[in-house]
Parts: structure tokens; C-alpha cells; sequence
């Protein structure tokens, strides 16, 4: 029944991260449901390599994002 449920059960989705240095530069970029644990994480709109080992363009950068958590029923049993 677990199976069947989290079938039809909404997902969430994917976020972009992007680890900064101390200089700004990028170090490494995530892609994960929740934010990575650590300093230097920041969220950002897409996944470019190009980016690796480059400062980020400001339009990288996501904008703030609303916080507010979404509760849907899953299936009435």
C-alpha cells in the first residue's frame, strides 16, 4: 500500500545549488531536494558548468523564494 501511495504522492522537486569560495568563485553545484548543509551553499536558477571555478553572474542567483510549505492530503484512506 506505501508503494501505491508514494506513486501518486506529489514530489519535490528539484532545486539548484552552487557552492561558493571565499573569493565568490564557484567550487561545486548540487542539485537535491533540500538545501546542503554548510557555508558557501546559495541557491541559483540553473546548473552550468561553464560557471565551475568562475565568479556566478548576478542573474544566476535565485530570488527570494516564499517559505511558505505546502500541505496537501496524500490519499484519503
Amino acid at each position: 500500500m506505501k508503494l501505491l501511495r508514494s506513486l501518486f504522492a506529489p514530489r519535490q522537486a528539484f532545486r539548484n545549488f552552487a557552492l561558493l569560495d571565499y573569493q565568490g568563485r564557484c567550487q561545486a553545484l548540487r542539485q537535491s531536494r533540500v538545501p546542503p548543509v554548510g557555508d558557501g551553499w546559495v541557491e541559483i536558477e540553473e546548473i552550468r558548468l561553464n560557471w565551475l571555478h568562475q565568479p556566478l553572474p548576478a542573474s544566476a542567483y535565485l530570488s527570494t523564494r516564499a517559505t511558505t510549505a505546502r500541505v496537501q492530503p496524500i490519499l484519503a484512506t
